[in-house]
């Protein structure tokens, strides 16, 4: 299989991806099960590695998939803080810009938890 399901239809599963991406670039660094982390962690990489291109059609691509609706404290939305502070960050860097912390059991359901964050 090529991914995980998540137990969620295909648009619920886009929404979700969507959101957790959008959350640890304003955030950068968000807490969730170890399974979702596996699964947003690609797909991280690969939005830092087209902001890294900094092209306009690699914003236009990045817009198409990062909420819009979601600022920072000060003001940036997503793509932009994802442009202007994270890509230089990585500028050097060839791959790798995330790490999966795991941090132990829910304590609900006892769901495996961890930190997924964006490297220093």
């Amino acid at each position: 299989m090529a991914y995980r399901k998540l137990g969620r239809r295909s648009s619920a599963r886009k929404a979700l991806f969507r959101d957790l991406v959008t959350d640890l670039i304003i955030n950068e660094r968000i807490e969730t099960t170890e399974t979702k982390a596996k699964e947003v962690r690609s797909i991280a990489e690969k939005m830092v590695t087209l902001a890294k291109r900094g092209d306009l059609h690699a914003r236009r691509q990045v817009a198409a998939f990062v909420r819009k609706e979601v600022a920072t404290a000060d003001g940036q939305d997503a793509v932009q803080k994802l442009f202007d502070v994270i890509a230089p960050r990585f500028k050097e860097r060839n791959g790798g810009y995330t790490r999966i912390l795991k941090v132990g059991p829910r304590r609900g359901d006892a769901a495996p938890m961890a930190y997924l964050e964006l490297v220093e």
